[in-house]
């Protein structure tokens, strides 16, 4: 039985997601990630053998009853715009649900999306139009699981006009983030974007407290913001380097700290901005028990489902046998002879006889020919690797042809192979 006081608090937390609205910044290139976002932006990467990076902030608000979605996209977007059409068109616009494309289309000025708070002030009027009485800014480049109910309770709790999620990460990955210090009431004191020296939480100097990119707004205060903001010439028009440190003085900005509501430890959350990030946490997947568990059914990944046959596994010889160990392995792919070990394939991946695929991770439709040795790499989608192809084994000669990035692992494209799969000329 649920107590009264359950009551009282689910209906509290379910009255301000209905009243809430969620914009999704999913303009940016991802430059980072090289040439992974060549062709597309980077919330529309491949992640975790069947999904891609936007999907997760998507089925965060859709998990935490948050049925009102704006995506605001600019850079290279064709396949962020179609996996959306394609998987995400099943809400009710007659109840009030939506995922709304808001793509770079100069509403208000001659100018595309300049920042992440320019990208919401180009859309003042259609926010206007959908009257929510808070705001949920998201990131559509990170990896977590989280309910933003308990976050906008925070934030009415608090009577706050702005609040900023947070988490503590190591001091020496700081200076990636937006770093804050607070009080002990949650006030945000002080807010420095990316700065070259962060400082550390009190009492602890080997930990800081970052900004997830995560933000609610009292929707009049947002808007004041925005307007005031676009005003001054000198603006970068970005929330962390501008909105967040003029709101600070005069308003009650507050952060919501990310934590296991039960153990009150820290929670998962990625940011896969670069190619070893990325390559490190499909790899975690492969683990016996990931932190980001993707078989919990209380808090399902949503995505396109494409119709697929299952897996397939042929051959049985001495030295010809199709296995994947400690390895996940998607719809649609047939390991033909060959041995993959701690790899993740995504869907329609072939792998050709005699092959040896290790710490790998291989998005859809590649086709890997035979005697090929390939270890540490990330193989972007639609590659044709060559038979005999061998890749991770001497690092001087990989990055002759392809990128090997700080921490080792090489990125295969279909340009580094000569295979133009989007004839622009």
């Amino acid at each position: 039985m649920i107590s009264g006081k359950g009551n009282k608090e689910s209906r509290f937390v379910s009255r301000l997601t209905r009243d809430t609205l969620a914009l999704i910044l999913a303009g940016g290139r991802g430059s980072r990630l090289k040439q992974l976002t060549t062709w597309r932006a980077k919330p529309a990467v491949p992640f975790g053998g069947k999904f891609r990076i936007i999907d997760f902030p998507l089925s965060n608000c859709l998990n935490s009853d948050i049925r009102r979605i704006g995506v605001l996209t600019q850079y290279k977007s064709h396949s962020l715009l179609q996996h959306i059409q394609r998987g995400w068109s099943f809400l009710r616009g007659e109840f009030g649900e939506f995922v709304e494309l808001m793509p770079a289309q100069q509403r208000i000025q001659e100018s595309w999306y300049a920042g992440t708070a320019d990208a919401v002030y180009q859309n003042l009027d259609i926010l206007r139009t959908h009257d929510p009485k808070y705001v949920l800014i998201l990131a559509g480049d990170h990896i977590y699981k989280m309910d933003y109910g308990p976050m906008l309770a925070h934030h009415a709790d608090h009577n706050a006009d702005m609040t900023v999620g947070c988490i503590e990460v190591p001091l020496e990955e700081a200076s990636a983030f937006g770093v804050m210090t607070v009080d002990n009431n949650c006030r945000v004191k002080e807010f420095s974007e990316k700065p070259a020296k962060p400082d550390p939480i009190p009492g602890r100097d080997d930990t800081a407290l970052v900004s997830m990119g995560i933000y609610v707004f009292n929707t009049e205060f947002l808007f004041s913001q925005l307007i005031n903001d676009a005003d001054i010439p000198s603006s970068s028009h970005d929330f962390g380097m501008n909105i967040i440190p003029a709101a600070i003085d005069g308003a009650n900005v507050v952060a919501y700290p990310f934590r296991d509501p039960v153990t009150d430890k820290q929670v998962y959350w990625r940011d896969v901005g670069t190619i070893d990030a990325y390559w490190d946490a499909n790899m975690e997947l492969v683990g016996l028990t990931p932190e980001l568990n993707l078989y919990d059914d209380a808090w399902p990944i949503w995505t396109y489902q494409e119709q697929l046959p299952p897996a397939k596994f042929i051959f049985n010889d001495k030295d010809r046998r199709g296995l994947a160990v400690d390895s996940m392995v998607s719809g649609g792919c047939i390991i033909s002879g060959s041995e993959v070990k701690h790899s993740l394939l995504f869907s329609n991946v072939r792998i050709g006889s005699y092959s040896h695929i290790e710490d790998s991770v291989i998005l859809p439709e590649v086709k890997v020919g035979r005697q090929c040795k390939l270890k540490k790499v990330v193989i972007d989608k639609g590659c044709h690797i060559p038979d005999g192809t061998v890749v991770g084994e001497d690092p001087e000669e990989d990055a002759k042809r392809f990128h090997v990035s700080p921490g080792g692992v090489v990125l295969i494209t279909p340009e580094m192979l000569d295979q133009n799969l989007h004839h622009v000329r």
